[in-house]
Order: C-alpha cells, then sequence, then structure tokens
C-alpha cells in the first residue's frame, strides 16, 4: 500500500488546529494542495519512527504468518472497514495509527481523514499523545481508537478517554477496540492456576483491564451503544491460533459469529456517542 502521496493530499489541517503554512509559494521540495479554499504547504513524506517501528519496522503492512495475533487482526480491520462503509461523510482521526494503514486506505478513497500516534509521523500522521492531542475541541465527526488504551498506564487512561471526548463533536462517534485482560483463557488459567495470561508483555500493555472495568471508563465520558467482541479464547481455538495463526483465520469467523460473547474475549469493540451534557 503507497504512502500518502499527490494524489492523497492532507485536507482539513487548518480547521483543527494544526499549525500550516498558507498562500506561499512552496519551496523546493514541497508541495502546495488546497484544502476547501485554503492553500496547504506539505513537505515531501519524511517518515519518522520510534520504539517498536524502529525495531519491527511497518510490521501491521508487512504481515507476518506467524504472528500469533494475525487471524485477530485481520478480522479487527475487516470490522473496521465494514464500519467506515457507512461513515463516508465524517471527518475522522485514527488515535495510535501507528504506520497509518487506515489512514492511507481511506484517504486514497476520498475520505477525510488525518491519523496521531507518540511513535510514527509522516504527512497525514501527526506526532503527539493520545494523553494532550495537539486539535481543537469539537473537530472530528468520528475517531478509531484501535488497540491503544491498553498502552497507557491504569491511571492515565481516564485523561485518554477524556481528551478523545473533547477533540470530538456533540453527536460523534469513538470506535475503541481493547484487549480484555479476562478472556476465557486467561479466567481458566487462573482457575486452574491462579495466574491470568495478560494480553502481551507488562511492559507493552500496562494498563490491561477486563471487559467490564473498560464499559465503566469509558461510560463516565461516552454513552456505549454497542459492544461486541473477537476470538473468544477457547482451548482449541486458542493452541491453534498459537500454532498456525495464518491457516486458521477462517475459523475465526466462525467463533466470532457463534460464540463471541464480550467477556469471553480477547478483543472487544465499543461503539460510543458524545452527547451535549
Amino acid at each position: 500500500m503507497k504512502e500518502l502521496g499527490d494524489d492523497c493530499a492532507i485536507r482539513g489541517a487548518d480547521s483543527i488546529g494544526l499549525d500550516v503554512t498558507t498562500r506561499r509559494a512552496p519551496r523546493h521540495g514541497q508541495r502546495r494542495h488546497r484544502s476547501s479554499g485554503t492553500e496547504v504547504t506539505v513537505t515531501d513524506p519524511v517518515t519518522q519512527r520510534s520504539a517498536e517501528y524502529l525495531a519491527r519496522g511497518d510490521y501491521h503492512r508487512e504481515l507476518d504468518e506467524s504472528w500469533p495475533y494475525l487471524p485477530v487482526y485481520l478480522e479487527k480491520m475487516r470490522r473496521v472497514g465494514r464500519f467506515l462503509e457507512r461513515k463516508q461523510h465524517c471527518r475522522i482521526l485514527d488515535v495510535g495509527c501507528g504506520e497509518g494503514v487506515l489512514v492511507d486506505e481511506y484517504h486514497c478513497k476520498g475520505y477525510d481523514i488525518v491519523g496521531l500516534d507518540l511513535n510514527y509521523s509522516r504527512p497525514g500522521i501527526y506526532r503527539g499523545s493520545i494523553l494532550n492531542m495537539p486539535f481543537k475541541d469539537d473537530s472530528f465527526d468520528l475517531l478509531l481508537c484501535l488497540d491503544v488504551i491498553e498502552h497507557l498506564n491504569l491511571l492515565d487512561q481516564p485523561t485518554a478517554i477524556a481528551e478523545m471526548h473533547r477533540v470530538l463533536r456533540p453527536g460523534g462517534v469513538l470506535l475503541a477496540s481493547i484487549p480484555n485482560l479476562a478472556h476465557f483463557a486467561s479466567r481458566l488459567r487462573f482457575l486452574l492456576l491462579g495466574k491470568l495470561i495478560r494480553t502481551s508483555e507488562l511492559e507493552r500493555h500496562p494498563g490491561d483491564r477486563a471487559y467490564d472495568e473498560h464499559h465503566v471508563l469509558l461510560s463516565r465520558e461516552f454513552v456505549i451503544e454497542k459492544s461486541y467482541g473477537l476470538f473468544p479464547t477457547f482451548p482449541l481455538i486458542s493452541l491453534l491460533t498459537y500454532l498456525m495463526p495464518a491457516k486458521v483465520a477462517w475459523l475465526h469467523r466462525i467463533y466470532n459469529v457463534l460464540f463471541a460473547h464480550p467477556p469471553w474475549c480477547f478483543l472487544n469493540f465499543f461503539e460510543c456517542r458524545k452527547v451535549s451534557h
């Protein structure tokens, strides 16, 4: 998938509180684009990586068939794609977007979408923290926050959720996906051995919580209109996913239809709405 280029210009930066250079002749190595009647100068793509992206590269683009999370990731992206099909006229922010897989795909389809990430930046993806986002209040119609909250410390999570509420317009929608510490296999192990199965290493996911705690946290700022799960971690499918992830993606679709009770699932989606107080 190509990066943002001349055919996929950055739009709307001036209206969401970002510093841009306007109405100047572009210097060498710059391009000029129009955004709602305003000319916005964007430098040629320069990708900056840090943390895991510096070590692992663009691993969401170059998918490893032995990655145990692969079937969940593929199904997650399929669900997000179906959700976005109904949001073509929204101004969208993908918070914690990483390499910008969704930003690229949907910007090139004509969507008004930008990304924000702490460890990855280039045209269309702004460097910044979910705890203090560089956007004006009420800037977006839709926020995506996919597998981000668990990377924060427990005490920082309410701040992040409040920041998403701030930049979302009244009536706007937040789609969040968050791993569930108390998925089925984790509960089973705790029952037998007194130990939970974390959703990743403690250093990567210091903010692991159970489904009901995520529900409570989000409910403090948003109205949760819908929640649903992916990957109920029953023993057989968990073992097959660990041993041969690329070969059991089809089996996940069946399990996700028949058995995806959110408290049993490894990953949960929350569709939330910001209401006026």
